[in-house]
């Protein structure tokens, strides 16, 4: 059986001189995590960083040993989705304490997006604005919803997507994570089919380039994701490249079956 491929990329853009996103994949446990830093100096970096390794420590350490799936009876989400939510909670505990006691960290935060693939569902959870959408067919729909005054603007129906992306304010989040002493993750859960393509990206893409060019992009070169990150990535420095730009692009297996009464598996990175 072909596996859960995944393929990151990240890049600083043409008009930034260094990068403050940061991306994480983990193939062999299913699951994801990209994040867009933000705050003076290099803190954004390090906002972003932290995220990711907290979240991709905990994921590593307690995803082996959970049963797939199982429903947890007082939230009614899996105990995966439970696990997300309180490993990006850990995350903003950390960014915070650590912006509360270093100078140089003073003000720090970072948007992150994380997914886990697991028997036949989907877990994303995200703060901020940075993204995922899902490729299945010639469809392409987002499954997470920005936190940001202009997906408020455009929810309202008082701008569309074209008016946002040229917005004054399109970068101005509405939630992050470390900025605060707590936060609260949205999380979407999802069933997969075979062959979905999944695109996480932060918003140095989908400020520059239309929906509707990420899908034929998509679609042109879905069967090499490397290929697809690639062409992305051109599409928003091609567009000015204003911010530092990342991609993680997932396929999902094209077949799946079932042993002793949990659908199984088998991961690979492409």
């Amino acid at each position: 059986m072909s596996g859960l491929e995944m393929y990151a990329l990240t890049d600083v853009g043409i008009k930034r001189n260094h990068n403050e996103d940061y991306v994480g994949i983990t193939p062999k446990l299913g699951f994801a995590v990209l994040a867009d830093g933000m705050g003076g100096h290099n803190a954004g970096e390090v906002a972003s960083a932290m995220a990711v390794d907290i979240v991709t420590r905990l994921l590593q350490v307690q995803l082996p040993n959970m049963n797939e799936a199982k429903l947890n009876v007082d939230t009614g989400f899996t105990d995966e989705s439970m696990l997300v939510h309180e490993a990006i909670s850990t995350a903003n505990e950390g960014i915070f304490e650590a912006s509360q006691q270093k100078r140089e960290c003073a003000g720090m935060g970072t948007t992150i997006v994380a997914a886990i693939f697991y028997a036949d569902r989907l877990t994303a959870a995200h703060v901020g604005d940075s993204r995922m959408y899902r490729l299945r067919g010639d469809n392409l729909s987002h499954v997470t919803e920005d936190h940001s005054l202009i997906q408020e603007q455009v929810r309202r129906g008082l701008l569309t997507e074209d008016d946002a992306r040229h917005s004054a304010i399109k970068n101005l989040v509405t939630r992050a994570l470390g900025v605060e002493s707590g936060v609260e993750p949205d999380i979407v859960e999802d069933i997969v089919q075979s062959g979905d393509i999944y695109l996480m990206c932060s918003d140095g893409l989908t400020d520059v380039v239309p929906d509707e060019a990420i899908r034929l992009t998509l679609i042109e070169h879905h069967q090499n994701l490397k290929n697809s990150a690639t062409a992305l990535v051109q599409l928003a420095n091609d567009a000015g490249g204003p911010d530092n730009i990342s991609v993680i692009l997932i396929e999902t297996p094209n077949q799946f079956h079932r042993k002793k009464g949990i659908l199984s598996r088998l991961f690979g990175c492409s």
